[in-house]
C-alpha cells in the first residue's frame, strides 16, 4: 500500500494547482494524506480483518472504511461518498468515480491468484461503486498490481490492460497539454497506468503521473500502487511519506506490513 500512499501525498498539493512537468520537489510542508491514503489503508485493514475465505470482505470493507475514515471529514471525500461515509445505512450508489480505483492496491498484493485478485477487487468496490465502470477501473488496477507483483514484464501488463480494459493507444506527451481534471475511472485509470508504462523506476512513475495534471493525488496513488508492485519502493521515500501519517494511520500501515510478511 505504501506506493499508493506516497503517490497520494506527493500529488496532494497539485490537485488544484497542476504541475505539468517532472522537475518538482516530491515532499513539502504543503503535502498531506488525502482520502486516497485513508481509504487505501481502510481496505488494507478490511483484508486483514476478513475471514480466510474472504466471505465477509464486503461487510468488513464497509465497517473499516467508516471506522478508519470518519475521523477525517475534511480529507477530500467526494459529496456522495461523504454521505455514504457518515450514513447509518450505507448502500452502494452506482458510482464510477475514480475512488474505486485508488483504494484497491492491497487487493493486488494479497491475492493468491488472478481470479482471487479480481474477486477481492469486486468485493471491496461493490459496497460503493457498483457501476460497471467502477468495477472495471478497480479491477484493471488490481490486475496490473497482481501481474507486476508476480513477475510479469511491463510490456505484458500493458498488453493485457489494452486487450481487456482500456486502449493504451496514447502517450503522456500527447495528452499533457490538454488533459484536465476528471473524477471518473474511465478518464483516470488509463492515464495513471500509462504513467507506469512509460516509467523507468518508482519515482519516475510518480513524476510521470503528476506531470499530466488532472486529479493529481488520485492519479499518482493509482500509479504508485502499480509501480510499487513492479519496482519496489525506495526506503527513503517510504520514510518521508510516513511523516505525513498520524499515529492511527501509521498503526494500520505497520499492522498490514507485518501481516503480509
Amino acid at each position: 500500500m505504501i506506493g499508493a500512499i506516497i503517490g497520494d501525498i506527493v500529488g496532494s498539493r497539485f490537485e488544484w494547482n497542476n504541475c505539468r512537468r517532472k522537475d518538482f520537489e516530491l515532499f513539502t510542508p504543503q503535502c498531506f494524506a488525502t482520502d486516497d491514503s485513508i481509504m487505501t489503508l481502510a481496505v488494507g485493514k478490511a483484508l486483514m480483518c476478513s475471514q480466510p475465505d474472504w466471505s465477509d470482505l464486503p461487510a468488513q470493507a464497509v465497517r473499516c472504511m467508516q471506522e478508519v475514515g470518519r475521523p477525517y471529514p475534511h480529507c477530500g471525500y467526494g459529496g456522495r461518498f461523504q454521505e455514504w461515509m457518515y450514513s447509518d445505512d450505507p448502500r452502494p450508489y452506482h458510482s464510477f468515480g475514480n475512488g474505486a480505483a485508488m483504494r484497491v492496491s492491497a487487493c493486488g498484493f494479497v491475492a493468491r491468484s488472478m481470479e482471487e485478485a479480481k474477486a477481492l477487487s469486486r468485493a471491496v468496490t461493490g459496497v460503493t461503486h457498483d457501476h460497471p465502470e467502477g468495477y472495471k477501473g478497480a479491477e484493471a488496477v488490481t490486475v496490473a498490481i497482481y501481474m507486476a507483483r508476480t513477475g510479469s514484464a511491463l510490456a505484458e501488463i500493458r498488453k493485457r490492460i489494452d486487450r481487456e480494459y482500456y486502449p493504451m493507444d496514447f502517450t503522456l506527451d500527447g495528452i499533457r497539454a490538454t488533459y484536465r481534471f476528471n473524477e471518473t475511472c474511465q478518464r483516470t485509470v488509463p492515464q495513471a497506468l500509462m504513467a507506469f508504462f512509460e516509467s523507468t523506476g518508482f519515482e519516475d512513475a510518480i513524476r510521470n503521473a503528476i506531470s499530466i495534471g488532472g486529479d493529481s493525488d488520485t492519479l499518482a496513488a493509482i500509479t504508485g500502487g502499480v509501480a510499487q508492485a513492479y519496482y519496489g519502493v525506495p526506503a527513503a521515500l517510504e520514510a518521508q511519506a510516513r511523516n505525513y501519517l498520524d499515529a492511527r494511520l501509521t498503526a494500520i500501515l505497520d499492522a498490514y506490513e507485518a501481516w503480509r510478511r
